[in-house]
């Protein structure tokens, strides 16, 4: 790792993780959700000087149980639709009042939106694309469960290939959601903003150092963070981490950045596992054919073999025999 790059990493050991909390335990997150975790690490990156603006969603609902709260920072919700409309103008309004004197110009105070999927790959799509078109220093954390969790486990735009939903169903006319998973890190990416990071909570030291440097640059980040999803993912709430850690063993999710243009992955594997070990895990795909989950394999390998020659050279070895 060159010096610049190691700069970027403060959390180099479990210890160093800060002991803030301030994500209120209580919360009605499903048992076994991946998404308090991050959720918790997210807060203990970003510190108390946080304003977090969230969309409609399974952490928004779970959190925030009239007249309580696990929010220990100020927290806005808005709509599937305009989280990141609103965090533009949250941004807006602290320039203004630092402007004014109102607020130290000097003092930091971070913006984060906080959304799933289907407020990120679908509904809010577009006031995303335009809060990074105009450059808002607000970092942008998508969890991303890979299905509507929240309103009944419907597909999105993230649910991957052949996976069971409630409206992709698997059955003997149906094999299950027939369109790929969106490349919604990458889209991003072609707005040009200055970061933009896949990462997944198997991997705290690395979610956290890319939660940080988010922080960090001028202008717009995004975090893409994995998120085991017990309820819909159909598996037992105890192996949301495996679960997590096996689709970057099996190269099913790569952890990435792009640093101001210089791309990289984070989290290399020096042997990968065949992709069934991370499906039979999950009730999600327990109807798949063999012929199916070689059609996976087969397209893993073609986006390892991508992003290896992206970085010029092998970080994501070949399968185990």
């Amino acid at each position: 790792m060159s010096s610049a790059r190691a700069k970027k990493r403060p959390f180099k050991t479990i210890p160093q993780i800060p002991r803030i909390e301030l994500f209120a335990p209580g919360h009605g997150l499903c048992a076994g959700c991946t998404a308090g975790t991050i959720v918790r690490h997210l807060l203990k990156a970003a510190g108390p000087n946080t304003i977090l603006v969230e969309a409609t969603g399974c952490v928004e609902v779970s959190t925030t149980l009239y007249p309580y709260t696990s929010w220990r920072i100020p927290w806005l919700h808005l709509a599937f639709e305009n989280a990141a409309a609103g965090a533009s103008g949250v941004e807006a309004a602290i320039k203004v009042l630092k402007r004014k004197g109102v607020i130290d110009k000097d003092k930091p105070i971070n913006i984060v939106v906080l959304a799933g999927d289907g407020g990120t790959y679908d509904i809010g799509f577009q006031s995303l694309s335009g809060m990074l078109e105009r450059g808002h220093k607000v970092m942008y954390v998508l969890y991303d469960n890979e299905a509507y969790m929240n309103t009944g486990i419907q597909r999105s735009g993230s649910t991957p290939k052949y996976a069971w939903t409630t409206t992709t169903p698997a059955g003997k006319k149906w094999p299950g959601n027939l369109r790929n998973k969106k490349p919604i890190a990458e889209i991003v990416a072609s707005h040009r903003i200055p970061y933009v990071a896949t990462t997944n909570p198997a991997y705290p030291l690395d979610m956290l150092n890319k939660f940080k440097r988010g922080l960090e640059v001028e202008g717009p980040s995004f975090i893409h963070v994995l998120q085991p999803c017990p309820t819909g993912w159909r598996f037992d709430p105890r192996y949301g981490i495996k679960i997590a850690r096996l689709a970057t063993e099996t190269g099913m999710w790569i952890n990435w950045e792009l640093d101001h243009g210089e791309f990289d992955v984070t989290v290399p594997v020096r042997k990968r596992k065949p992709v069934r070990e991370y499906l039979r895990m999950q009730g999600r795909f327990k109807h798949l054919t063999e012929e199916q989950i070689q059609e996976i394999q087969r397209l893993v390998d073609e986006e390892v073999e991508r992003i290896n020659k992206m970085v010029g050279r092998e970080v994501i070895g070949p399968v185990e025999a």
